[in-house]
C-alpha cells in the first residue's frame, strides 16, 4: 500500500479569533482562498501554528467543521488531534474523521512525562485503531527521554495507516535515514521553515510550516525549482524566505504566531490576536515590523 499521501506545500493555518474569543470564519474562507490561488496543496490545521492546545474541544471541532466545509475538493486536509489529555486526542480523531479531511495529526503523548517507546506506539496505534485516515506522526524531541525516533517509525509503519512523519528536528542526515525506512515507502514532511530545501533533498516529499501563511507564494516557487531540477534557483527562493523568516522572529518573541498575526494584520487579513498571555504588538511595533517586512521582499499593504 502507498503510503506517501502528502506532498508539496502544506502552510500551518492560523486559527483567527475575534475579540470574543469566536472563530472568524470570514477570515478563515479569506486565508483559504488566497492560499489556494498561490498554489498551495492543501492545510494543516489546529497544531501549533493553528495554537490547537491552547484552544478548547469545542472552538478546535469548530475549526476543523470550517476548514472542511470551505475546502470544496482543493487540496489536503490534516487536522492536528494531538491534546494534554490522551483521552481528548481520541475524541477529537473520531470527530475529524467524520469531516471528510484527509489526514490525522498528533504530538506524542504529553512531554511533561516521559513515556517510552512502547507506550508512544500504543498511544498512535490507538489513535490508528480510531480512524481510517492516514496519521502522520511527529518527529521531534517531544517523542521521550532517550526514543530512537527512526526506530520507532520503523514499528509504526507495521500498522496500516500511519503514513509517516512530520520532521521537525533539523537534522537532516536523521531525515534520510527516516526516509530510507519501509523501502522508501514512508511520507516524510519536512517541518523547520528556513531549511526546506534541505528537507526535500534529503527526500521530503513535502513542507508543513507555519510562516508559509505569509508568503505561500515563495514556498511553492520553491518546491517546484526544486523538483524542475533549478536547485540554484531554489537555493535563491530559500535565501529570500529565510530573511524574512529573520523579521518574523525579530518581533515573535518567544512565540512566533504573534509575528505571524501582525504581519498577516499587514496584509489585509483580520487575523486577530495570538492567545493570551501571549502580548500583541503596538502601534509602534507594527510600523517598524511592516517597514522591516517591505525591506526584506515581504508583500503588505
Amino acid at each position: 500500500m502507498d503510503k506517501i499521501k502528502f506532498t508539496g506545500i502544506m502552510p500551518a493555518l492560523i486559527t483567527p479569533l475575534t475579540s470574543q474569543g469566536k472563530i472568524n470564519a470570514d477570515t478563515v474562507k479569506k486565508l483559504m482562498d488566497a492560499y489556494y490561488a498561490d498554489g498551495v496543496n492543501g492545510f494543516y490545521i489546529v497544531g501549533g501554528t493553528g495554537e490547537g492546545v491552547l484552544l478548547n474541544s469545542a472552538l478546535r471541532r469548530e475549526m476543523a467543521e470550517i476548514v472542511a466545509e470551505n475546502n470544496n475538493g482543493r487540496g489536503k486536509i490534516i487536522v492536528h488531534t494531538g491534546a494534554i489529555d490522551s483521552r481528548e486526542v481520541i475524541e477529537l480523531t473520531r470527530h475529524a474523521s467524520t469531516l471528510g479531511v484527509d489526514g490525522i495529526s498528533s504530538v506524542p503523548p504529553s512531554f511533561y512525562f516521559a513515556y517510552n517507546m512502547d507506550q508512544t506506539v500504543d498511544f498512535y496505534r490507538e489513535m490508528a485503531d480510531n480512524t481510517a485516515l492516514p496519521i502522520i506522526v511527529y518527529a521531534n524531541s517531544q517523542c521521550g527521554a532517550g526514543i530512537d525516533i527512526n526506530l520507532m517509525m520503523a514499528k509504526l509503519l507495521e500498522i496500516p495507516n500511519i503514513c509517516g512523519a512530520k520532521d521537525t528536528r533539523s537534522n537532516y542526515y536523521a531525515m534520510w535515514k527516516l526516509k530510507e525506512l519501509n523501502g522508501g515507502n514512508i511520507n516524510v514532511i519536512n517541518g523547520p521553515d528556513e531549511s526546506l530545501l534541505c528537507g526535500l533533498i534529503s527526500g521530503a516529499d513535502a513542507g508543513i510550516g507555519a510562516t508559509y501563511g505569509v508568503m505561500a507564494d515563495r514556498f511553492v516557487s520553491l518546491f517546484k525549482k526544486f523538483h524542475a531540477g533549478d536547485i540554484d534557483g531554489a537555493r535563491k527562493e530559500q535565501s529570500a524566505i529565510n530573511r524574512i523568516i529573520q523579521v518574523l522572529l525579530k518581533y515573535a518573541g518567544s512565540n512566533i504566531v504573534v509575528s505571524l498575526k501582525a504581519a498577516l494584520q499587514l496584509q489585509g487579513f483580520d487575523a486577530g490576536n495570538a492567545l493570551w498571555p501571549a502580548a500583541s504588538l503596538d502601534s509602534e511595533a507594527m510600523k517598524a515590523l511592516k517597514n522591516d517586512l517591505e525591506a526584506a521582499g515581504c508583500k503588505v499593504i
